[in-house]
């Protein structure tokens, strides 16, 4: 079995400009939902964008929701 590159799966995917975008927007949805306290480090929770970012939704409050990891990716494609 060959090993993974994880450095080249960085430098082709995701270390380019758009990924890294997509990126900080997850996160910024999650530190969205710490500072409300909808959020816990640790918790085994997604943040939901109701309105998908690939949709044109965005990262506010009004957006978020929490879900269980698998109710969220189970019905994201």
């Amino acid at each position: 079995m060959a090993t993974r590159n994880y450095r080249s799966e960085y430098d082709n995917y995701q270390g380019t400009p758009e990924q890294i975008k997509k990126r900080a927007g997850r996160v910024k949805a999650r530190r969205v939902m710490e500072k409300t306290g909808s959020a816990t480090k640790g918790d085994g929770k997604d943040v939901d964008h109701i309105k998908p970012m690939r949709s044109g939704g965005t990262s506010t409050k009004g957006n978020l929701r929490m879900r269980s990891k698998s109710a969220n990716r189970s019905d994201n494609k």
